[in-house]
């Protein structure tokens, strides 16, 4: 099996198993849970299959994002693009934006344990990733870009941007 080869079915399954976190934050429970926080990725895509009654294939919307995003996975590129710089940094501001906006209803409505503790696992992802992605700037590899990658949807499909309010 050549590098190619390898590299496109490293990238396969690492999008594959994206499917994993994502049913983790939108499946375990109907509410949000510090384990299944329901992020923002997740939900709106399943509130708009709701209705045909597909609000399963949500987990999906993930994996399909990672492929779209930097396909240069697929051919064992080892520079992490700068966009994925940039989708880093909005998602750290924006996930400050959402906490700031959102913090009173989770209080009111998830309660103070769920909206301290999915907070704190927020920060440590930001951390975890800030440091990760900082690491690559100057020099990266195949797999080190994979896993970066990996981690960044990961985060995305898993805890940032969770539910925070009233339940429809």
């Amino acid at each position: 099996m050549n590098a190619t080869s390898k590299s496109e079915v490293y990238t396969l399954l690492a999008g594959l198993g994206l499917m994993i976190p994502a049913a983790i934050g939108l499946l375990l429970s109907g509410v949000p849970t510090m384990l299944s926080p329901m992020p923002t990725l997740t939900v709106i895509p399943a509130f708009l299959l709701s209705d045909s009654g597909l609000w399963k294939v949500a987990v999906g919307v993930p994996t399909i994002l990672f492929f779209i995003w930097n396909p240069g996975l697929f051919r064992g590129e080892a520079k992490v693009p700068k966009r994925s710089y940039a989708l880093l940094a909005i998602a750290i501001v924006l996930t400050i934006v959402d906490f700031v906006l959102g913090w009173k209803w989770g209080l009111q409505y998830q309660g103070a344990q769920y909206t301290y503790v999915v907070c704190a696992v927020n920060v440590a992802w930001i951390v975890f990733l800030t440091l990760a992605f900082a690491r690559s700037w100057k020099k990266s590899s195949f797999g080190y870009s994979l896993f970066l990658h990996l981690m960044l949807f990961a985060w995305l499909a898993w805890y940032a941007f969770p539910y925070l309010g009233e339940l429809p």
